[in-house]
């Protein structure tokens, strides 16, 4: 469903109490909120259906985050499909370490494509839940955000003509390259941290070598294994920020994952074709605060948590979860306390998510790093790991978000 809704007549803008701009996970679980209250919404996107529903991306989804999908009504395929994950793997010295997070937790990790994820909201939002969604919009344009009669203007891929949509609130969900990151006052106060090193970030046409993540600690660099699906696996391996992914030929990636994921008593990866090849210069950012005027922020427009530690589809979702109630209890009972807390409620779980990413990242890059030092502080890191319980039990939790979602 793209344009469901009657038009008005012409020269007379419609209205919507509710537009997000962006169809990520973030702005298609708010639109499915606001959906199931009732409450009218559009959502704006410039990539095309089928492109968006194909995109990969991240694939980790946390325990409490597919809590919060299913209380919505929005997991019944993920809950089906998707893999359990229970513990992971450290790979160092040509050695193997187990990591069980379940047992000291009683959690686990879902492993589940984004894609697939985007794909079941979609369907959820407008064909089931009848949410208007417009694709292929180009230049957008957010006017008297802070008013309260914000509008939107775009150009229609239907009709090739620039149209205007009044609203009461904006929800910025279009990541870091998106218009509402244009729009933000001066007043906005963007923190970044900047790790100094690229990760090439491959998907292979290959099925897991292994029943769980695995994480590689090596002089030559980190190297991550992460199942997708029985088919394809997610690979990362540490390069130079800003490398150009034609430096490494299918030889050369197969032979440093093979270097970086060795272990003795395992064997080696089994390889395939590379679907994917692009490098990932490792950056956080966060604005502060989130909300400006009627702009509320939600997911990667908001704040980018590198790939270190799995965790930006779940901030993403904690973001549509807490703004997609109080949008709900605002436009249906008048209560104002969710949005008034909205940005600083975020805010808690995004600097939480990014010290342990900084943390892990410590890990990751400090036996390549050149430095004896970080080398040395990396290894008493593992060592601690896995001999102290209290350690390992505060590890666990800061893997899987267990502290309250909000």
């Amino acid at each position: 469903m793209t344009s469901s809704l009657p038009r008005p007549a012409t020269g007379a803008p419609e209205h919507f109490p509710v537009v997000i701009v962006g169809a990520g996970p973030a702005g298609l679980t708010i639109g499915a909120i606001l959906r199931a209250a009732g409450v009218d919404c559009l959502v704006l996107e410039a990539e095309t259906r089928e492109f968006v529903e194909q995109r990969p991306r991240a694939g980790v989804l946390e325990e409490w985050a597919v809590r919060g999908l299913q209380q919505r009504g929005l997991a019944d395929n993920l809950t089906e499909r998707a893999q359990l994950h229970t513990e992971c793997e450290f790979r160092f010295g040509g050695e193997r370490f187990r990591f069980s997070y379940a047992e000291l937790t009683g959690q686990h990790h879902f492993i589940y494509p984004q894609q697939f994820l985007v794909t079941d909201l979609v369907r959820e939002y407008a064909d089931v839940r009848g949410g208007e969604i417009r694709f292929g919009v180009r230049d957008v344009r957010l006017l008297d955000l802070d008013t309260s009669v914000p509008s939107v203007s775009y150009i229609s891929a239907r009709t090739g003509q620039r149209e205007v949509v009044r609203c009461d609130f904006v929800a910025g969900c279009d990541g870091a390259r998106g218009v509402t990151r244009t729009v933000l006052p001066p007043t906005a106060e963007i923190s970044r941290h900047d790790y100094g090193v690229g990760w090439l970030a491959l998907l292979a046409e290959a099925p897991p070598s292994n029943d769980c993540v695995v994480f590689g600690i090596h002089p030559n660099g980190f190297a991550g294994h992460m199942a997708r699906s029985p088919e394809v696996t997610r690979y990362y391996l540490e390069c130079p920020p800003g490398d150009d992914p034609e430096n490494w030929s299918h030889e050369r990636v197969w032979s440093e994952l093979q270097q970086r994921l060795g272990a003795a008593d395992r064997p080696s990866l089994t390889e395939g074709r590379l679907i994917e090849k692009r490098v990932l210069d490792m950056h956080n950012y966060i604005v502060e605060p989130m909300v400006f005027g009627r702009l509320f922020l939600a997911g990667d427009a908001a704040h980018l948590t590198a790939p270190i530690a799995a965790k930006g589809m779940n901030l993403a979702l904690h973001d549509a979860y807490l703004l997609g109630d109080a949008l709900v209890a605002y436009l249906t009972k008048g209560e104002e306390s969710g949005l008034d807390a909205y940005s600083q409620t975020c805010l808690r779980r995004v600097w939480d998510y990014q010290e342990f990413s900084e943390w892990l990242s410590g890990v990751y890059h400090g036996t390549s790093s050149g430095d004896p030092y970080r080398a040395g502080t990396t290894f008493a890191r593992l060592r601690r790991l896995f001999t102290s319980p209290a350690a390992a039990a505060a590890f666990a939790e800061q893997y899987l978000g267990t502290a309250p979602a909000y």
